[in-house]
């Protein structure tokens, strides 16, 4: 008879926690998960999904002005807050409840209850105070975001968590940080007629990007009306009878209703016991795993972003498949964190899979620049400004293309297929070579030909 109770305990019903539970019980393991706050996650809860319905709201403002261009006459809008918030949180609570189904369906038990390790082998539920021994643990508790750095009066400031549960439209909203977030919410802010400024410690936006990609959509913020502040920082936050008071890096104070953080999340492992069963965390409180997320305690695992390697949602999804696959199913199996497709929500979209230029130049050492930018063909009438920009980079000694960059429309889901081609290894030749769908912006990607001639340093004396 087994001493344990289960064969696999998951701390952590995100999107990594459930993928890996549901695979492993399918495999015929008895699981068992826990969740302290709502099933979905990060991603479901206050993440991609609601974050990506405010991205589809924020964008009708361009839809009516393009309409008028086509001969459509839409008259006087108005747009409702709590409309759209009370719309997404009925379709989270759907998607919540699916999520559940689909555990029980696959045979999960789940536990509504914090759960803390206490060796390797047994969790703690604290709601009931039970023990549960467990074959294995999985670990996937993910991440959260961050009011840092620290700052005089920084309490005022809201997070990624609290910006979906807002009562009412900033009027004037202060984004703070340059990722992914602070871009996206920038953009969602601006679309829905808030006055946004977007503010910046470093002297471009998105650090890890391709610098074009960067620049471009810098110049496009600006386009939009959004006040793209660089290379400064908050100094101090206060209350005051017109809103909140920012006093910047460079003495100026600039006056919001909002001041959304968007600087850094950190992984959530304080108080789960991982030092009961001799793990330590690194140095930003990621716990440490191997290729196949196996700890240095073999019978616990990690994934997602409480391991702090590439903080994507399909990357958890991804790893946590792959964690099921070698522990139940004789399947070992690694996560390539290399080559990952993603996309930025901002508005012009990004999409990017692959090198920048810079690191392309770094690796490969001689590559081709291939890039276009161009007004798209809906502009063409509706007199919108927004550009497509794409750029290709390819490895000069293989024909590989190691990376490709689009910003505009639908550049998530361009970026999707394209990262079909690159992650199988597709040459420059075998993009030229398929035959173009027109007139889409999609086909300028196979149909670049001349490289961008980049100009080389005089060399002096």
């Amino acid at each position: 008879m087994s001493s344990f109770d289960v064969d696999l305990f998951v701390i952590g019903g995100g999107s990594g926690g459930v993928r890996a539970a549901r695979i492993a019980a399918n495999y015929g393991a008895k699981v068992m998960l826990a969740e302290e706050d709502r099933l979905g996650g990060t991603c479901v809860i206050r993440g991609c999904v609601p974050k990506k319905l405010m991205v589809y709201a924020s964008r009708f403002a361009d839809d009516f002005h393009d309409a008028e261009g086509f001969g459509w006459n839409i008259g006087e809008t108005r747009f409702d807050w709590a409309t759209l918030i009370r719309n997404k949180d009925k379709e989270i609570d759907r998607l919540e409840s699916i999520y559940r189904a689909n555990l029980e369906k696959a045979g999960v038990e789940i536990v509504d209850s914090r759960a803390v390790i206490e060796d390797a082998h047994t969790v703690r539920l604290l709601k009931s105070g039970a023990r549960i021994r467990a074959r294995y643990i999985l670990v996937a508790a993910g991440a959260h975001p961050t009011l840092e750095p620290a700052i005089p009066g920084g309490e005022l400031g809201i997070t990624s968590n609290e910006v979906f549960h807002l009562e009412s439209l900033p009027k004037r909203i202060l984004v703070v940080g340059g990722g992914y977030i602070a871009v996206e919410f920038a953009g969602v802010f601006a679309g829905l007629g808030s006055e946004v400024t977007l503010l910046h410690r470093g002297d471009k936006l998105l650090r890890g990007f391709d610098d074009d990609v960067r620049e471009a959509l810098g110049e496009a913020y600006i386009q939009r009306g959004i006040n793209v502040a660089l290379n400064r920082t908050v100094t101090q936050l206060a209350k005051t009878s017109d809103g909140i008071a920012a006093t910047l890096s460079d003495g100026s104070v600039l006056t919001v209703d909002q001041a959304l953080v968007a600087t850094g999340r950190r992984p959530n492992t304080k108080g789960l016991g991982l030092e009961n069963a001799g793990i330590a965390v690194d140095e930003v409180g990621a716990i440490p795993v191997d290729g196949y997320s196996q700890t240095i305690i073999p019978s616990i695992y990690a994934v997602g972003d409480i391991t702090n390697r590439v903080n994507l949602t399909p990357v958890a999804i991804r790893e946590g498949h792959a964690f099921a696959d070698t522990v139940f199913g004789a399947k070992p199996t690694i996560v390539d964190h290399d080559l990952i497709p993603t996309a930025v929500f901002s508005t012009p979209e990004i999409g990017v899979i692959g090198c920048g230029e810079a690191v392309a130049r770094a690796v490969y050492g001689e590559i081709d620049v291939y890039k276009t930018a161009f007004r798209p063909m809906k502009a063409t009438l509706s007199g919108g400004k927004d550009r497509v920009f794409m750029k290709l980079i390819v490895d000069k000694a293989t024909d590989k293309v190691v990376g490709v960059h689009i910003m505009g429309h639908d550049a998530g889901e361009m970026i999707q297929l394209a990262g079909i081609a690159v992650t199988m290894g597709a040459t420059k030749a075998d993009f030229d070579r398929t035959v173009a769908v027109h007139p889409t912006a999609a086909e300028e990607l196979v149909t670049m030909r001349t490289p961008v001639v980049v100009k080389k340093p005089v060399a002096v004396g």
